[in-house]
């Protein structure tokens, strides 16, 4: 067999340095939010600083590239349950996974406001999480498991507050957010026979920093 090429050995070192990059980022963004260093991250991967650079422009693409994957796992979940017999008890399931994700994850909901949040591939991830929403909720809206109305971002944007309700309790009580998910599923599966004041939002606002979801 034939030995491998210098240009096939750089090829690999890149790819094999972008994924510690990205594994050790990803820790210590939900370790610790957003604040961690380039200099940090580039220590606990065991690459240098230049190195992150040659791979990410900014920390803020660095930010971008985990909130990809994660929108993505959520999105791939969410796909997953549309096809599940029980369309109240996959909305719950999907709801359940997105706060999980968000408590386990420091820097996801820290991201919103970002300039991470105007990159072109963020804002489409999370447009493809609210369309798996909004067909989850429609599927439980036809089946009478949520109340009229209710729509997929009206579910992500209850979702997304709920660390933020839950933050002063999770150092003593990390499970503390499931008390407000329920508090929250309670609202859209009641129905109450009262309109709601307000209609609900016709779409995120994804640009600059004054707001987006997830």
């Amino acid at each position: 067999m034939a030995g491998t090429t210098p240009a096939a050995s750089s090829r690999s070192d890149a790819v094999r340095n972008r994924r510690l990059l990205l594994d050790a980022a990803a820790q210590m963004f939900a370790e610790r939010g957003v604040e961690v260093s380039i200099g940090e991250i580039a220590q606990r991967a065991g690459v240098g600083k230049g190195t992150v650079f040659r791979h990410f422009s900014s920390k803020d693409e660095l930010l971008a590239a985990i909130m990809l994957g994660l929108l993505g796992e959520l999105t791939d979940t969410g796909g997953a349950l549309l096809t599940a017999d029980d369309a109240g008890a996959a909305l719950r399931r999907f709801m359940t996974a997105c706060v999980e994700t968000f408590v386990r994850d420091r820097a996801f909901c820290e991201t919103v406001g970002r300039p991470s949040l105007q990159h072109a591939g963020v804002r489409e991830a999370i447009r493809r999480l609210c369309e798996v929403a909004e067909a989850l909720t429609d599927r439980a809206r036809r089946e009478g498991a949520v109340r009229p109305g209710i729509t997929g971002i009206d579910v992500v944007l209850l979702v997304s507050g709920i660390q933020h309700t839950a933050e002063p309790l999770l150092g003593a009580e990390p499970e503390a957010w499931r008390r407000y998910l329920e508090l929250a599923i309670d609202g859209i599966t009641t129905d109450t026979g009262r309109a709601l004041p307000h209609p609900p939002p016709s779409h995120l606002p994804l640009a600059g920093g004054t707001g987006g979801a997830a």
